[in-house]
């Protein structure tokens, strides 16, 4: 088993989808990969900051979860990370409404001793120098470093971006922003020429439809599981590359391969944190739920055929 390093964002959401709204709720990237990765009992860490006004209950319930939550910088007199964004009635498309950066304008991360030997790295969505600050405090080279990035930083801070880029063995990136980092609209074209930037997999997620996961002349695809009912799509990409990261943590094990069952895992736990708003539903997991849908993957996509 490896060590698991997230890196990302601990904010409040209030968020409005055609089925409901919230008022503030716990939220950001790196509450959504925590609560999945910790599905597998990995050793995990995250690295992030919240104001004086962040609820003391939330980082009970991370640390109950066995996430070490020693590294939270908790900023006093500061008020945290606050997101409010509306969806559509597809829910694939979203409005902000209102966002404030607060203590996550001047956040300085610190790793904490004790993971600066982590083997995994999940590098959440965030400034990418605050991602490249986190790859230079490590004091032994990662077995995985896997980014998560979004068209913010693409179109405002691209050259530290790609400096970042350069640095990571995987890069995950939903279709929309695969083809503009890379200028071309085939994915598989695009991810051939994000792979020259540095990374060694790409993974292009596609919400509803699945997620493709490409290495060299490999491609893999993994479908995304219908579901009967879709509450709330925020932090699925999240709660995706928890799961993957943290399947790959649990198995030591970053072939090819294994990769693609990482995918399955991702995309298994994604289909669960969209069924309730907020984290509510990952928070509330139980395993044998996560095993019981993975029969369900297995099923969808198992078939035998006969080649003629």
């Amino acid at each position: 088993m490896s060590k698991l390093l997230i890196v990302g964002s601990v904010a409040f959401d209030a968020i409005e989808t055609p089925f409901g709204k919230t008022d503030k709720i716990l939220g950001g990237a790196a509450p959504y990969i925590a609560l999945s990765a910790s599905n597998f009992n990995v050793s995990s860490a995250i690295v992030s900051v919240v104001g004086e006004d962040f609820p003391l209950d939330y980082l009970t319930m991370l640390e109950r979860k066995n996430i070490d939550i020693s590294a939270i910088e908790i900023v006093k007199g500061g008020k945290t990370f606050f997101w409010r964004g509306r969806y559509h009635n597809d829910l694939n498309s979203r409005d902000t409404l209102e966002t404030q950066l607060n203590v996550l304008a001047d956040f300085s991360p610190v790793v904490p001793d004790t993971h600066k030997d982590s083997e995994i790295i999940m590098l959440g969505n965030l400034h990418p120098l605050v991602q490249l600050s986190v790859i230079e405090q490590l004091t032994t080279t990662p077995k995985l470093i896997v980014l998560d990035t979004m068209n913010f930083w693409m179109d405002n801070t691209l050259d530290d971006l790609l400096k970042v880029i350069a640095k990571v063995d995987v890069i995950t990136i939903n279709d929309e922003e695969a083809r503009q980092l890379s200028g071309e609209y085939s994915l598989v074209k695009a991810a051939r020429v994000i792979e020259k930037m540095g990374p060694k997999y790409v993974v292009i997620k596609k919400g509803e439809h699945g997620a493709l996961l490409f290495h060299e002349e490999q491609i893999f695809f993994a479908p995304a599981l219908p579901l009967e009912e879709v509450f709330d799509p925020t932090g699925a990409g999240d709660t995706f590359a928890g799961g993957f990261s943290g399947y790959l943590a649990k198995t030591n094990d970053i072939s090819f391969e294994n990769m693609k069952k990482a995918v399955i895992h991702g995309s298994n736990l994604a289909s669960f944190c969209v069924e309730k708003f907020g984290t509510e539903r990952m928070e509330n997991l139980d395993r044998n739920e996560v095993l019981k849908r993975l029969q369900q993957f297995k099923k969808l996509t198992q078939f035998e055929i006969e080649l003629f």
